[in-house]
């Protein structure tokens, strides 16, 4: 989602650009969005499974070939890497073929991909400053989001939530939390308010609303309609967090404990650090302490207010527009 935001923001300025990448969501996402993919077979590096491991490096060798044919074919002014495991394939036949290299950070860990490939790159664009990511081939321009829906009762009709009713959006990814899943429908059965919940397809079938005020769905495609239409979000803390931030809502954040390196845990108490989130560890999450979080904070709407103002003041709009400066000052533009 981020690279996507990069590229819309590169076609507006009269770019071409063309997508490689894996077999994971960008073979739908990307093409949906309008734009020429090209896949290439690719694997992650597994920890701690030495065969595993051994047999992902043979494949990503073949992968370097493949990305270099296709570099030879499409000529590109500059390459982007977006920071996934089949970027790290692409990103080295750049530069083997002395095409500018420009990577993005969009979490606030630096990624195995990005190490390996930052010595390579003309500039490492970073979501978050990032301890020993200094100097001048680091700069901090925020995490790409789409641009931030405007019309607050366009997406309330969307979701068929009258104006004056206050709702609570929950999700959890596009799999779903389960811990997530289970405090809110504990936490919210018999709520005053409306809940609008994604609670990913693996848990759907397993899970009824318990009313008519609570909208249980598999998963919502355009996450902007659903957080303009909400007043208070409850949502794991991923990338997806800036998006909040960025329509200035109040949130309940529940890290994923075995994020990589950490980095849910880290984006969680920058937001509260700032005054902008609630965080709860998700070995503490149940329905009661879920409920007693969002009955204070929609109990308070001066408090609501100032977790918006929080969140919006770290919300970085811009960052897919600097990132695609960066790209196109490599190519030359």
């Amino acid at each position: 989602m981020p690279a996507l935001a990069v590229a819309d923001a590169l076609r507006a300025d009269g770019a071409e650009v063309v997508f490689i990448g894996g077999e994971r969501s960008e073979r739908e996402l990307v093409p949906a969005a309008g734009y020429e993919l090209h896949s290439l077979t690719v694997r992650p590096l597994t920890r701690g499974r030495p065969l595993a491991a051994a047999r992902a490096v043979a494949v990503d060798l073949g992968a370097v070939a493949g990305a270099r044919g296709l570099i030879a074919r499409l000529r590109p002014a500059a390459a982007l890497g977006a920071g996934g495991y089949a970027a790290g394939p692409v990103g080295l036949a750049a530069a083997l073929s002395r095409v500018p290299l420009v990577l993005m950070e969009a979490d606030s860990h630096l990624g195995i991909t990005n190490r390996l490939l930052a010595p390579f790159a003309r500039r490492v664009c970073l979501a978050v400053p990032i301890t020993g990511r200094d100097g001048g081939r680091y700069r901090v321009t925020g995490r790409p989001i789409p641009e931030p829906a405007g019309d607050r009762s366009a997406a309330r009709a969307r979701f068929a939530i009258p104006e004056g009713d206050r709702c609570v959006l929950v999700f959890g990814g596009s799999q779903g939390a389960r811990s997530i899943n289970e405090a809110a429908l504990e936490a919210f059965t018999g709520a005053g308010f409306r809940v609008l919940h994604a609670a990913g397809e693996r848990d759907l079938g397993m899970l009824r609303a318990p009313g008519p005020h609570y909208d249980l769905r598999g998963w919502i495609p355009d996450l902007r309609d659903a957080i303009a239409a909400c007043d208070v979000v409850v949502a794991r803390s991923g990338g997806s967090v800036w998006e909040i931030a960025a329509h200035g809502r109040p949130m309940v954040l529940i890290p994923y404990p075995h994020s990589a390196a950490g980095h849910q845990e880290r984006n969680a108490e920058i937001f509260e650090r700032r005054g902008a989130a609630v965080v709860i560890d998700d070995r503490q999450l149940n329905g009661a302490r879920l409920a007693q979080e969002v009955g204070r904070l929609l109990a308070d709407p001066g408090l609501m207010a100032a977790m918006g103002r929080a969140a919006a003041a770290l919300a970085r709009p811009q960052a897919a527009r600097e990132v695609a400066d960066e790209l196109l000052a490599a190519a030359g533009r």
